[in-house]
């Protein structure tokens, strides 16, 4: 199972950064802080981003303590 769950990360992993490497040759201004600002210029962006992070830490470093 854990190879499953390695593999499916690596593959988000490349799949992002080739997104990445493809903005970038498109639009040359595009850079990461550019990007991240724009995208966490929509309410339900950062609500989902708070969301995901809660239940990160929730599930992988809280579960590990009680």
């Amino acid at each position: 199972m854990i190879v499953i769950s390695a593999g499916a990360f690596l593959a988000c992993a490349a799949a992002l950064a080739v997104a990445g490497w493809l903005v970038g040759r498109r639009y040359a201004e595009a850079s990461v802080t550019a990007m991240f600002d724009r995208l966490m210029s929509e309410r339900a962006i950062r609500l989902a981003v708070i969301v995901v992070w809660w239940w990160l830490g929730w599930h992988f470093l809280a579960g590990k303590t009680l």
